[in-house]
């Protein structure tokens, strides 16, 4: 059974690991345990661990953000979302998906937005099965190293 809820201080270890096959390199634990403590009492983030037999298999971050343009509604961006390899195509992706974006609609936001690597067209068509539509707008990203 896959049990959905937020990721708390004990979780973090476990975390850092799942990470790693999202990014292929390693998550400077420190670091996220530090950011974690800064983020925690924010109520417009939420970190979303999908856990199977208490086990960390699978993540997703949304972050609130106020828009100011139109009705002023807010909107979510989604951060970090992963499985595990051991455990795709069970579901536990689209149990978090679910979760997040129950979130997105308890809090009044008018959309989510969130990027996602041209090469991983996998995730793409899982993506577009959950009804999120490839609207061809350019995504940029400027990263400082």
């Amino acid at each position: 059974m896959i049990t959905i809820r937020q990721i708390t201080r004990d979780d973090l270890k476990d975390l850092c690991m799942l990470y790693e096959e999202l990014i292929d390199k390693q998550t400077n634990f420190e670091k996220l345990v530090k950011a974690f403590e800064s983020i925690k009492s924010n109520d417009n983030y939420y970190i979303l661990g999908a856990f199977k037999e208490n086990e960390l298999v699978g993540s997703v971050m949304g972050i609130i953000c106020q828009d100011i343009v139109g009705e002023c509604r807010p909107f979510m961006v989604i951060e970090n979302v992963v499985v595990s390899n051991l455990v795709r195509k069970q579901g536990i992706g689209k149990k978090l998906m679910t979760n997040i974006e129950t979130i997105a609609k308890e809090r009044n936001c008018y959309y989510i937005v969130f990027v996602s690597g041209g090469h991983r067209k996998e995730a793409h068509a899982f993506y577009e099965k959950l009804g999120f539509k490839d609207e061809k707008v350019e995504g940029y990203r400027k990263h400082f190293y």
